[in-house]
């Protein structure tokens, strides 16, 4: 069970390090940082539909497009980004195409990255807590 909330805390910390990240360095990319709640609402959006949009795709994928595998992630980003945005109370807005693709691009790679990067540090945390 701990297990599992801490993977649901890496996976909300992952989103919203790759929707900050989206925001400050793309233009047309923006969270709305006047309303905290808007932004808490839109990461735990897109976190949620990612974590279930990608897998849906990929069994979709694998059968009907086998060559298109590769970019579930991508795709599943973007899907995740699109209705968090159409959802009117999430803090989140993207303005303009090269936005929209750009902003895909650096969410997905951020939030790889992180999911990456941040389980060793919670578990190497939990191993020290058990042996102390």
């Amino acid at each position: 069970m701990l297990t599992l909330l801490i993977r649901a805390l890496i996976f909300l910390v992952s989103a919203a390090l790759g929707l900050i990240v989206a925001d400050l360095i793309l233009e047309g990319f923006y969270l709305h940082w006047n309303d905290w709640w808007g932004i808490v609402l839109a990461v735990v959006i897109f976190a949620v539909l990612q974590s279930v949009l990608a897998p849906w795709l990929l069994k979709i994928t694998r059968r009907h497009a086998n060559a298109l595998i590769g970019g579930i992630g991508l795709l599943s980003t973007f899907v995740a980004l699109l209705i968090a945005v159409l959802i009117p109370a999430a803090g989140i807005g993207i303005d303009g195409p090269v936005a929209w693709i750009i902003g895909t691009l650096i969410v997905w790679l951020v939030t790889a990255l992180a999911t990456w990067l941040l389980p060793p540090l919670f578990i190497k945390n939990k191993v020290q807590d058990r042996r102390g």
